[in-house]
């Protein structure tokens, strides 16, 4: 029996049991820095296959090595996220979420629970491979400053002892937009930077029906909501694809008064660096200008969030390719630029890392849901290919120089 069919039979073999963790885990799903049982659930699974998991890394982040043979040779990364989000599930499953607020609503779960089964295959595949996996099991994806960053920050890029550098990094994430069964990649620049814009607007406030008596921040939130819409029309270069946003307004005032101050958040995307914070300052200045032209105090707060993810080329091309020898060329999409933002683009920004997209929806079943609803779910079915194909594309590329 040749590699791709061992990793094959293995997967299919331990596809209940990766099941198992994805519906524990989404049944008890913890907000980004609180991941405490997520972690120690992840560590004991670990442990159970024979491994010696690394915990509390950035707090609630689990490292394990998979070594093979000249396990100094060579390293290969591969992450999962572990984190969910502040949502209240509406499925009507089994497996329904047990904390109510929080749920798996980005497939979290199926990422971990996927690497799990990953790393079950690896660790009964040593004797197939020269090097060391490190598997990072990654907290706080969904909040800046963002899990990745701090692991980085605590070396899970660098040397350790005889274990050398990873070289290359590999993450998937599930898609309910692709069917299961496909997988997607693209080379290059993928997923946008995200920065939080938080804007306050102090006024005066009064009866509605004497506007001159007051100064309305109601009307200058209007105004500079609109405005700054040309930073992006004519400002930005428009080969550089960019885009602003704003989803929460508060102004409590009612239909009869015009209240003291306005609160405003929303978010800039974009696809190149410099760009990004001259755009930065052109937001500040063109909300405080505003705001100061019509005798209203402005202040503004800008958050830096993740930057741009680029997928190596090289590393990508090799990984589409094995891809096709593990799955059929018939099931790979070619993706296009996707403006949501991940913090695994820290990875990218540092080593050689590719981000794959695993199909997960299955619109016969009904399974249609984007991620971040209430009603997202994932065909578990994927789960098996996502932790088969992870073992091979991870010794494939482990293989290579």
């Amino acid at each position: 029996m040749n590699l791709r069919e061992k990793i094959k039979g293995i997967a299919q073999q331990i596809a209940p049991q990766v099941v198992a963790h994805r519906r524990h885990l989404h049944s008890n799903p913890e907000l980004s820095f609180q991941e405490y049982e997520t972690a120690q659930f992840i560590a004991n699974a670990l442990r159970a296959m024979g491994l010696k998991p690394q915990e509390k890394v950035a707090d609630t982040g689990v490292v394990v090595l998979i070594e093979g043979r000249n396990p100094e040779k060579k390293t290969v990364a591969l992450r999962a996220d572990i984190d969910a989000l502040p949502i209240t599930e509406a499925n009507e499953v089994s497996y329904r979420s047990k904390n109510i607020g929080v749920m798996h609503a980005c497939g979290h779960d199926a990422h971990t629970s996927s690497l799990l089964g990953t790393a079950y295959i690896l660790s009964n595949l040593t004797d197939a491979f020269e090097g060391t996996f490190k598997l990072l099991f990654q907290p706080a994806e969904e909040k800046i400053p963002g899990g990745a960053s701090l692991m980085i920050k605590e070396g899970v890029l660098e040397a350790q002892g005889t274990t050398a550098a990873p070289k290359s990094v590999i993450g998937q994430h599930v898609m309910p937009q692709i069917q299961v069964g496909k997988i997607g990649f693209r080379e290059g620049l993928y997923m946008a930077s995200a920065d939080e814009i938080y804007i306050t607007l102090k006024g005066k406030g009064g009866h509605a029906a004497m506007p001159e008596l007051n100064q309305d921040p109601v009307v200058v939130m209007a105004q500079i909501i609109t405005a700054l819409q040309q930073i992006i029309s004519r400002h930005n270069n428009p080969r550089i694809p960019s885009i602003l946003s704003f989803g929460k307004v508060i102004a409590q005032g009612a239909t009869n008064i015009i209240p003291n101050e306005v609160y405003i958040e929303g978010t800039f995307r974009t696809y190149q660096e410099e760009w990004r914070y001259r755009a930065h300052e052109k937001i500040k200045q063109m909300t405080i200008g505003i705001a100061e032209a019509m005798g209203i105090e402005a202040t503004i707060d800008i958050k830096v969030g993740y930057p741009f993810l680029k997928n190596n080329p090289e590393l990508t091309k090799r990984l589409r390719q094995w891809t096709a020898d593990y799955i059929g060329e018939e099931n790979l999409i070619d993706l296009d630029l996707w403006p949501a933002s991940e913090d695994f683009a820290y990875y990218s920004q540092i080593a050689d890392a590719c981000f794959y997209r695993l199909g997960t929806g299955n619109t016969a079943k009904g399974i249609t849901s984007s991620v971040h609803t209430p009603t997202f779910d994932i065909d578990e079915n994927a789960l098996e290919i996502g932790a088969g194909l992870m073992a091979w594309l991870a010794i494939q590329e482990i293989q290579q120089g």
